[in-house]
């Protein structure tokens, strides 16, 4: 991905020398337990953080590699970072994945298992992991040429603990336009071959290749097709069955233009069929209507399951944001399904099963208050709150501090939109769009809404009516959030609040 931010020129000329430094170091010491640290999703120890990257599963370890600058707390020149984690929420960071060299900085990418050995860096018996990432060359770019970032490939033959660079990248030569970035590969198996799904300028490439190292230009997508108000990024191609029938999923994150200003992941759904895809449809879907959720792709190698992971943050302010020490998080991980509404597919996502290794156990707060539609009960974030109730009332969760502050999350019947309000949540001066309420609108039909609400120190995450609809959003309180006050309209009742506090994922490392 593009940086959005200014940043200092020395940066440039200096980044070999950084890297340099930065080599054989481990993670910086420090700890997990700053007031602003989100407890149950993944953040760096130190520094900043955007792109999930690389992620692939390989013999019993999830590995996520992440857009990584070790010299400050905004972007400078990108390095993969990387961590690791055998159960998707309890995470090691790992020493720094790949540095950048001449031919420029890490941008996104993607990792796959390379089964059949086809790129010859391994064995049948010993397959290598191979990785594709975006080289972005800033003397290139400051020089005004339009070819700066090209697709360079690197393997592992130690389970993605270190890499070695491929001798004749790039494999993927920039044909002379600006934003030509972040492949994520895919392997079609009716074909045998890898594709790579690659972000140009406003549209998606997809190029073939039998060895990973020579790449065919097959088709393009998506230049009638979604929102087009700002430039796409961070693509991914996978497969999805409902119903007995397969069916291709595109994924592409678009900055700016998302439904609640700045950064936003849409999708389409469709056939592909080795060479070009064929959308069901060409408008717009959201995959999270939150302001706070981009850059999102999928882990390889995880078998029939689908797990999507996104940067918990905007490019508005995500060098802005109060922490101290590392800067932004990513989601929570999630699975993804296919579900219909009438004649219409969608994609939803809930967080992955396994979010209840850290669930301390439920209380049923229907059991303590029975009587009536409101709720007032202390909490200690993180936890997951889930919910029923008819589709045709109103309901409000208001979680505050000692401090006044307070974080509105809601769902309006009448206009059969959820919101969720964080103007008065504490340190919002930072960015002017920062404030405000973000909406996303309701798309089941059914006459029960259920949601999955999880809050965590400094996000909340809804998913309704099993994730067809989702809200991500950050916020920054001064002292956690200690009281919960959970109301419903028109007088009825709710028919399920099951309250689930959550154990921290740093518990052993604070």
């Amino acid at each position: 991905m593009l940086h959005r931010f200014n940043y200092p020129t020395a940066i440039t000329g200096t980044f070999l020398f950084l890297s340099v430094l930065c080599k054989g170091q481990d993670r910086a010491v420090g700890n997990y337990d700053e007031s602003l640290r989100e407890r149950v999703h993944f953040s760096p120890l130190k520094h900043w953080m955007n792109d999930p990257n690389g992620m692939v599963y390989y013999r019993g370890v999830y590995h996520l590699y992440f857009q990584y600058y070790p010299g400050a707390e905004v972007w400078g020149p990108m390095h993969w970072g990387h961590a690791t984690s055998n159960d998707l929420v309890h995470w090691k960071e790992q020493p720094i994945a790949i540095y950048p060299d001449s031919l420029g900085y890490i941008f996104s990418g993607s990792a796959v298992l390379d089964m059949e050995n086809s790129s010859g860096f391994g064995t049948k018996q010993e397959p290598s992991l191979v990785a594709i990432f975006t080289q972005h060359d800033p003397q290139e770019e400051k020089s005004g040429r339009n070819d700066f970032q090209n697709q360079s490939i690197a393997y592992s033959n130690d389970g993605g603990s270190t890499w070695t660079k491929y001798a004749s990248n790039p494999v993927i030569k920039n044909p002379g336009i600006r934003d030509f970035r972040d492949p994520k590969l895919t392997w079609y198996a009716p074909a045998k071959k890898w594709i790579a799904t690659l972000a140009i300028g406003d549209h998606i490439g997809f190029y073939s290749s039998k060895d990973l190292k020579t790449w065919t230009l097959e088709s393009e997508f998506g230049k009638n097709a979604g929102c087009h108000a700002g430039v796409w990024e961070c693509p991914d191609l996978f497969q999805l069955r409902f119903q007995g029938n397969g069916y291709w999923v595109v994924t592409v994150s678009v900055n700016p233009g998302g439904p609640n200003k700045g950064s936003a992941t849409q999708y389409f759904i469709g056939q592909f069929d080795g060479h070009r895809f064929e959308a069901l449809s060409d408008s717009t879907k959201w995959i999270d209507y939150g302001p706070d959720s981009y850059a999102g792709v999928s882990w390889s190698n995880t078998g029939n399951r689908k797990i999507y992971l996104a940067w918990m943050s905007n490019w508005l302010y995500a060098d802005k944001i109060p922490s101290q020490g590392w800067r932004n998080s990513m989601t929570i991980p999630r699975e993804l399904h296919l579900e219909k509404i009438g004649t219409r597919l969608f994609l939803g996502s809930l967080p992955v099963a396994e979010l209840n290794n850290l669930n301390k156990g439920p209380v049923d707060l229907l059991k303590q208050d029975a009587t009536g539609p409101n709720i007032h009960k202390s909490i200690q974030s993180p936890f997951l709150l889930k919910l029923k109730s008819k589709s045709d009332e109103d309901f409000c969760l208001k979680i505050k501090n000692e401090e006044q502050e307070w974080l509105l999350i809601g769902y309006d019947h009448h206009s059969n939109r959820f919101y969720i309000d964080r103007s008065q949540s504490g340190a919002t001066h930072f960015q002017p769009d920062f404030i405000g309420r973000s909406y996303a609108p309701r798309i089941s039909t059914d006459s029960t809404l259920s949601l999955q609400i999880l809050i965590d120190r400094a996000s909340v995450e809804i998913f309704a009516d099993g994730g067809l609809t989702v809200l991500s959003t950050v916020f920054f309180p001064t002292v956690p959030f200690g009281q919960m006050d959970l109301s419903l309209g028109h007088g009825k009742s709710w028919t399920q609040i099951d309250y689930q506090p959550l154990e921290s994922i740093w518990k052993a490392n604070d």
